[in-house]
């Protein structure tokens, strides 16, 4: 089969012939039609993850249709879980939890062996492209703001770092469920396309002292980056807010004066991934609202190394797609 390989750390992955996926009891065999990149691919390829080995198939999101397995699946176009071995704690995950496109082979090929467990109905709404940004990112949106934080209807809301594919799912997701939402970001126009999206406003972070013109306290907020800017998101928490992180790309917190938090009562929520129930909730959610993932741009199989790169230089505004059946230079969607 065709699939785009890691042979090492810090050169592009490269399109290239390997060995179909052997399909062991329970699982069953899936032709890929789309995938897309996580930031968690480019760590992979940049050597700054743990665990890794050569060679390996990196992707964790994708969407295709079921070619063997129980006869009942066999056609059906589905759209693969990609965390596997959650356990039976919905708190956490088992030490067996692992996720597509490391330790095992993931979703930049022709073809996948999964477990039928991890296989749902592709949304119908959605195309190809779409629905293979959706998994791992709508996943971790998901388990972040409706399961840690809890969002309520009509609560206000802050999401930082609008532009990445978690970020702008968990927009979508606080959008749809009736808060105000607002977005940092260090683009003045991710900040109007958020707007033009459903959101309220945003605020430049990379502004000087930007939390101080913020009108309003949050009741939650959701971070990825830590960091320096992590305490002044800390001190826009109204009481008994919620901060859900899921990432920490920014580095350490800064030292955090107590006061500003147990007063109010608020809550600092780690959060990663999701389970199988979360996977359902947030797949029925989608449904039901027609939510489309923002798909920044779709590249070819064969132009994987363009994609990563694209990524890495960070100018996205939502998912970056590897159409499975499209000739290379497909552009934009």
């Amino acid at each position: 089969m065709r699939a785009l390989v890691l042979e090492a750390t810090g050169q592009p992955p490269t399109p290239r012939e390997h060995a179909a996926p052997q399909v062991a009891e329970g699982e069953a065999l899936v032709r890929l039609t789309a995938s897309a990149l996580n930031h968690r691919d480019v760590w992979i390829w940049q050597g700054q993850y743990p665990g890794i080995r050569h060679p390996i198939i990196l992707g964790s999101d994708g969407v295709g249709v079921v070619e063997s397995g129980p006869e009942a699946l066999q056609g059906t176009r589905v759209l693969l879980n990609p965390g596997i071995g959650w356990g039976p704690d919905e708190a956490t995950q088992s030490p067996e939890h692992e996720i597509l496109g490391l330790p095992r082979n993931g979703t930049f090929a022709e073809y996948i062996a999964v477990p039928t467990e991890n296989l749902h109905p592709a949304p119908s709404h959605l195309s190809d492209s779409e629905a293979a940004a959706l998994p791992l990112g709508a996943l971790t949106a998901w388990r972040a703001l409706m399961t840690r934080a809890r969002l309520q209807s009509g609560e206000r809301v802050l999401i930082s770092g609008v532009g990445g594919g978690v970020a702008l799912f968990a927009m979508q997701f606080a959008i749809a469920a009736g808060a105000e939402v607002w977005v940092t970001s260090s683009s003045e126009s991710k900040i109007a396309r958020a707007i033009e999206l459903g959101a309220s406003g945003g605020h430049l972070y990379t502004a000087p002292e930007w939390h101080r013109t913020v009108k309003g306290l949050f009741d939650v907020i959701i971070d990825s980056a830590g960091g320096d800017g992590f305490g002044s998101l800390l001190r826009l928490l109204a009481p008994a807010g919620r901060l859900a992180f899921y990432g920490g790309t920014r580095g350490k917190w800064p030292s955090i004066l107590p006061q500003h938090l147990f007063y109010k009562q608020v809550s600092i929520l780690a959060s990663t991934m999701g389970s199988p129930c979360d996977f359902s909730k947030m797949l029925e959610f989608v449904n039901h609202h027609s939510i489309h993932p923002i798909v920044d741009r779709v590249f070819s199989l064969s132009e994987g190394g363009a994609a990563f790169d694209h990524l890495q230089r960070g100018a996205q505004f939502g998912k970056v797609v590897l159409n499975h059946t499209a000739p290379p230079c497909t552009g934009a969607p």
